[in-house]
């Protein structure tokens, strides 16, 4: 074995540009596929963050049921219909009961009641439509971490007055409003009534902070006319958000009421996401493969030219496994240095975007070091190159060397 290893190191250092190559295309392989995995996950969690922001992982609420066909006697034909919404009141009866039930459930973590409400802002003669959200301050802010994008004001004042409201920071530009203003709302029930603004909130999304606002939940039911047991909405929080869907089948089941998955309710956002993904992972495999081609060829011609020393080594009592070793080692030794370069190229490339802020809904840009991303990385590629000199290895431990020494 050390005389192998000796003439594997022999073999590494006595072509060191070759031997540069190889270790260039792993560290450049290795350092692509570990930055854009990560890249990857940073993109997933920067969109799964904004819509977190104000969506709860699951939305418990009564669907629209469209009218049905009739039939006159089991002998008529049906009497055929356009199907239409019917007209129905969309509450959640007994929501309280509704509400035991699922936080009863093991994945489950937090739920809370909500009334969506669309509303008209006021201020004079100028009017704006949008839409209150009517919640329970404290289990809201569990769910959605509204205290951490509000730029003004306090949230905690909305639990102890039941006239304020949180408003997004569209509203305020668009109406001039800053904290202690008073703005007016109406309901699509004619009810107008004041709220003092208490707070101004930005998540950065033109369409929410231009439109959206936060009031009491009792404020909320009052705009509509309704009273403390009017709930048009429970969203739901649980343990691991990939498995939403699985538990919105369940809750579905349970409720007798629709529950809809964050997955289920951005369907378009979920097919991008999953395109990016299969790009990104295709592109950054064939660039670890095509570094592995590149090794593979340059000990492939490392076995051309030293085919007399390998009938040599054989002659003198080298047997196979033997050879395999010296040319397994080099292929080893490659991809450990380019792994090691590779981790540290990732490593800087990553610490330099990180510091890079792009404004909009991302804010810096979306990349983080990845521990799982840099073991995929380093075990693929370490693979991924033992094969790579594994291959022409087995070709040197074939060669015959009575066949060599008769040329």
């Amino acid at each position: 074995m050390n005389l192998s290893s000796s003439i594997a190191k022999t073999y590494i250092f006595s072509n060191k540009k070759l031997t540069a190559v190889a270790v260039l295309g792993v560290l450049l392989g290795m350092s692509v596929y570990i930055f854009m995995n990560s890249l990857l996950v940073g993109f997933d969690k920067s969109s799964n963050a904004s819509i977190f922001r104000n969506t709860s992982h699951i939305r418990v609420y009564k669907d629209d049921e469209m009218s049905k066909s009739l039939n006159q006697d089991s002998f008529s034909l049906s009497l055929i219909i356009n199907p239409k919404v019917v007209p129905t009141n969309n509450t959640i009866l007994n929501p309280n009961m509704i509400l035991a039930t699922i936080l009863k459930q093991k994945d489950v973590v937090a739920a809370t009641p909500q009334v969506n409400t669309n509303v008209f802002y006021n201020k004079g003669r100028l009017q704006i439509s949008g839409f209150a959200i009517g919640i329970k301050p404290d289990e809201a802010n569990t769910m959605y971490n509204i205290k951490s994008f509000m730029v003004e004001g306090d949230f905690n004042v909305l639990k102890s007055n039941p006239n304020a409201i949180v408003i997004g920071s569209g509203i305020s530009q668009k109406m001039n409003l800053s904290i202690g203003d008073y703005l007016n709302l109406t309901s699509s029930k004619g009810i107008n009534r004041s709220f003092k603004v208490i707070g101004i909130f930005k998540t950065n999304n033109s369409v929410t902070d231009k439109t959206k606002s936060y009031i009491n939940l009792a404020a909320s039911q009052q705009l509509l006319k309704e009273g403390n047991s009017y709930i048009t909405d429970i969203n739901v929080n649980v343990r691991d958000p990939e498995h939403a869907n699985k538990v919105a089948q369940e809750l579905t089941k349970i409720t007798g009421y629709k529950a809809e998955g964050w997955k289920e309710a951005n369907e378009t956002l979920m097919a991008t996401n999953k395109m990016r993904k299969m790009i990104i992972t295709f592109v950054s495999l064939t660039i670890l493969l095509v570094a592995g081609f590149g090794i593979y060829n340059i000990l492939n011609m490392t076995v051309s030219q030293k085919i007399n020393d390998i009938a040599i080594l054989k002659a003198i009592g080298f047997k196979g496994k033997d050879v395999i070793y010296v040319f397994v080692k080099q292929a080893i030794f490659i991809g450990i240095v380019g792994v090691i370069g590779g981790v540290m190229m990732a490593t800087i490339l990553i610490t330099i975007l990180k510091r890079v802020y792009l404004g909009g809904d991302i804010g810096y840009f979306p990349i983080d070091y990845e521990p799982l991303k840099f073991m995929q990385g380093i075990i693929i590629g370490l693979v991924i190159t033992f094969f790579a000199g594994y291959i022409p290895a087995k070709k040197a431990a074939n060669v015959d060397p009575v066949a060599i020494f008769r040329k």
